[in-house]
Formats: structure tokens, C-alpha cells, sequence
């Protein structure tokens, strides 16, 4: 399951990297990070309390991670956290904003193990649906076009960098295309 981007401050770190796809609705935005802690609230012992005597708290767990074997802090990155941006002046209607949110999770949870990089992903509406073409704010025709799309953004996100291809295709033309082409030894 992929999490969800519930603090502003994530949103606009995400928002400030540039977009890694696009479509003629969306774009998608990733930040290799994890959300950011929210701020420490003063404990009970802190706050005046209208009380006698205030019981004692016991101190937060520490919020830093793990030292490894080297005794480094692990900075190994996992997980997944969506955010979802789907704005009043490109969808109106509260139920058209709802249906689109609810596809962009779907999709990003549905492909959640065919190899996104984990981080922080933003999914944005860029450009309203043709409301002439989809009447109703809520039609099914609405949700297949925007799956349709976002499982095409998520495509492009899933496949191998255009760095990687010309590379990998080098390699695949300098090695034997196979039995044929060993010469016969006699």
C-alpha cells in the first residue's frame, strides 16, 4: 500500500522539482525522500496544566534512524507516499475532483510493485476534462479517460531511462545473434 502526503511543506518540496512526465491533464512530480516529521508538540510537563501535579511523561523515542553495522545512520529509502493535486479552477465540481483523485490513487497503488522509486510522488491536474465532451461530473466515460491517461503517465515512469536504452542496445549488437552467426569449425 502507498502512503499518503498529508503535511503542506511536502507538497511544496515535491511541487518544487520539475515534473518527470507529463500528459495533456497531469503531471508527476517525485522527490527521492520521505516525508518531512511534523514539528515536536511541548509535552504535558511543558504546558502549564490547570492540575496539582502533572503525571510524568516519558520522552519521545528518538526520531533518528537506525545506525548500521558501521555504525552510519541507514539512509536506504523505502516507501511510497502519494499526493494528490487536483484544483477548483480546472474541476469545478466537488465529485469530478473526488472521481479524479480516487483514479490517481488506484492507478499508483495498483502499480506500486512494478518498480517506481520510492520517494515522494505528487500526481497534478495541469488542464480541465472537455466539459462538452464529458457531461455528467461523475460519468464513467470521465473515469476511463482519466485512467487511460494516468496508466500511460505511470508507463513512462515504469520504463527503463532513454540513458540506459542506447546503452543496452550497444551491448545487444556487439554480442552473436546466435548460432548462425558462429563460424563453423572444421
Amino acid at each position: 500500500m502507498i502512503g499518503r502526503i498529508v503535511r503542506s511543506a511536502d507538497y511544496e518540496r515535491v511541487l518544487g522539482a520539475s515534473s518527470r512526465a507529463r500528459s495533456s491533464h497531469f503531471a508527476v512530480h517525485h522527490l527521492a525522500a520521505k516525508p518531512s516529521l511534523p514539528g515536536k508538540k511541548p509535552s504535558t510537563a511543558e504546558a502549564k496544566l490547570s492540575t496539582a501535579d502533572a503525571p510524568s511523561i516519558h520522552s519521545p523515542v528518538d526520531e533518528k534512524p537506525a545506525a548500521g553495522p558501521d555504525n552510519s545512520a541507514a539512509t536506504v529509502l523505502e516507501g511510497r507516499w502519494l499526493g494528490c493535486v487536483v484544483p477548483k479552477r480546472h474541476a469545478r465540481r466537488s465529485v469530478t475532483r473526488s472521481l479524479l483523485k480516487r483514479q490517481i490513487r488506484a492507478v499508483f497503488d495498483g502499480v506500486e510493485a512494478q518498480g517506481l522509486p520510492a520517494g515522494l510522488w505528487v500526481v497534478r491536474l495541469r488542464s480541465p476534462f472537455d466539459r462538452k465532451q464529458f457531461l455528467s461530473a461523475s460519468s464513467d466515460a470521465l473515469r476511463a479517460a482519466a485512467r487511460a491517461e494516468l496508466m500511460q503517465l505511470v508507463a513512462k515512469l515504469t520504463r527503463p531511462s532513454r540513458a540506459a536504452a542506447p546503452a543496452a542496445a550497444a551491448v545487444a549488437a556487439s554480442a552473436p545473434a546466435g548460432p548462425s552467426a558462429v563460424p563453423p569449425q572444421g
